[in-house]
């Protein structure tokens, strides 16, 4: 679903859709406006279509491949959008991320972190000689 789209669903259905509210989603897109580069040629999405593209890539787990197909872009693209939002979103500090975690009485951290982010991975070329 594209922004164009996206933008007729209410508060309710678009925070089930992308796991975010409205206002939340408006911050993203106004984060991402302060890193546009004004150099080269302009991106074929526009940046609420990359936030959207960016959450549902996040929300759904899909795959690259199928984020970039049902947005029209290739592959890598779409690996490069994912990788410049969440940069954008990091470095702006949006999220108010701890530096340091709290300690005390009664505060006990169990944590686990799993990074399943898709990173490409050259392989060997088959052969005939190999096979």
């Amino acid at each position: 679903m594209k922004y164009i789209d996206s933008n007729k669903l209410s508060d309710p259905q678009f925070k089930r859709y992308t796991g975010i509210s409205w206002s939340t989603f408006y911050l993203m897109v106004e984060q991402l406006q302060k890193h546009v580069c004004a150099k080269g040629r302009p991106p074929k999405l526009s940046l609420e279509d990359q936030v959207l593209r960016c959450l549902s890539y996040w929300r759904e787990y899909r795959t690259l491949f199928h984020v970039a197909t049902s947005y029209g872009v290739s592959e890598p693209t779409a690996s490069s959008i994912v990788r410049h939002v969440e940069d954008c979103l990091i470095r702006s500090n949006l999220f108010n991320l701890p530096k340091d975690l709290p300690e005390g009485e009664g505060i006990d951290w169990n944590v686990v972190i799993v990074d399943a982010t898709e990173i490409p991975i050259q392989r060997p070329k088959k052969t005939i000689e190999s096979l």
